[in-house]
């Protein structure tokens, strides 16, 4: 194995680690909801604080990547990141979870920035699309994370045991990949905190990554309501949906790479577009369980490539460095994944949730007309280097 495929072994298993930290938490919201005796509005309310951290996060990152490197953002977020995990489960109180959440959602987002930044660095050294196998990982994670949360649950360990096995097992990747996390080779003059107005190239990635998170935010949180409340699936077939989508997604960002190798960035996300259409009319015009599991799994392979390709096509961005430049992308499509599931649930209550999933579907129809108008907005000038061979 070269050096460049040791440093993308390392860099995916950095990429897993915050993914697997992630799932952690979230498979333990009902334990700390049962602990606080919170009710289910006082649970959403708590759990806006992490995504607030994230968007406070976000600025951060991309100054603190541009101004000091993707490299040591890296190595101070990480082991941040793992050891902020288990002051969640040791919160005694709601005022000493909140500043915990939202220091969690920073620091998760300063790691997406960074990480990527990284990837960016590597995908132009190794001269090939690699970006959206990270993502691929990331997603595993998610799987990886559900199942030993399962486990954890099983045996009968608290959150903050189980959150402080998650760190050891973060710290060890951690320390093992260190030595693959470089110093960026790419070099670019537009920095600073991220409050300026993005170009037309990313205004464009941007609207397009915001169409997509908000389908994927919907997803997330509402593929279960939909198989219960629509589908009327049985109850041990509820999670179907959400089992078809994840793997679908998980599984299509390990191929994204090859087929934008072969085609295009841009006719992958135009394709991508279609899919996330055809998936949710197909789950909305025949909800019953074959259709809008085979719906939801069309939908999880439309919606796998867009935010990967979308950072990669950002992160060539001639005006701004590559980490401002994912930062600001990356706002924009952050208020689609907080917009998305809680404008299901408006447009639901107004009419049905049969309603929200078709207006949902036609974002898929925006992201492809948003990659097929004036295409001269991609047409960035590749900066790729030769493949350098250790």
């Amino acid at each position: 194995m070269n050096y460049l495929s040791k440093r993308r072994t390392a860099l995916g298993a950095m990429f897993f680690f915050v993914g697997l930290c992630f799932a952690s938490w979230a498979a333990r919201i009902p334990d700390i909801q049962a602990k606080f005796d919170l009710s289910e509005g006082e649970l959403g309310t708590m759990l806006l604080f992490l995504p607030l951290g994230s968007l406070l996060g976000l600025p951060l990152a991309g100054w603190a990547v541009h101004q000091y490197g993707s490299r040591s953002v890296i190595m101070i977020g990480s082991f941040a990141y793992a050891m902020t995990l288990p002051l969640i489960g040791l919160s005694s109180s709601i005022l000493l979870l909140i500043p915990v959440l939202i220091t969690y959602g920073l620091l998760g987002n300063v790691m997406n920035i960074s990480l990527n930044t990284q990837a960016l660095d590597l995908e132009d050294q190794m001269g090939k699309s690699i970006l959206a196998s990270f993502h691929g990982l990331w997603s595993t994670a998610g799987f990886v994370g559900a199942g030993i949360g399962a486990g954890m649950i099983f045996i009968g360990f608290s959150p903050e045991i189980h959150f402080t096995i998650v760190m050891g097992i973060a710290v060890v990747i951690i320390l093992s990949a260190q030595h693959f996390i470089v110093k960026d080779q790419k070099v670019s003059e537009g920095g600073g905190l991220v409050l300026k107005k993005p170009d037309a190239l990313l205004l464009r990635i941007g609207a397009i990554a915001f169409l997509g998170m908000m389908a994927e935010g919907c997803m997330f949180d509402w593929s279960g309501v939909y198989f219960k409340k629509v589908v009327m699936a049985d109850p041990s077939l509820i999670a179907l949906g959400y089992v078809a989508f994840m793997g679908a997604m998980a599984s299509g960002r390990f191929v994204t790479d090859k087929i934008a190798a072969r085609y295009t960035k841009v006719e992958v996300i135009q394709v991508s577009g279609v899919l996330i259409f055809i998936g949710l009319a197909l789950a909305v015009a025949f909800p019953n369980i074959w259709t809008a599991t085979i719906g939801f799994l069309i939908v999880g392979f439309g919606i796998a490539s867009i935010i990967p390709l979308s950072y990669s096509i950002a992160g060539r961005s001639k005006l701004y460095s590559p980490s401002v430049a994912l930062a600001m992308v990356s706002t924009i499509s952050f208020f689609g994944f907080l917009l998305g599931p809680p404008l299901i649930g408006f447009i639901a209550e107004l009419f049905d949730l049969k309603i929200s999933f078709a207006l949902i579907a036609v974002n898929g129809i925006g992201i492809t007309l948003l990659s097929s108008f004036r295409k001269k907005v991609f047409l960035i000038p590749p900066k790729i280097k030769k493949p350098v061979l250790i």
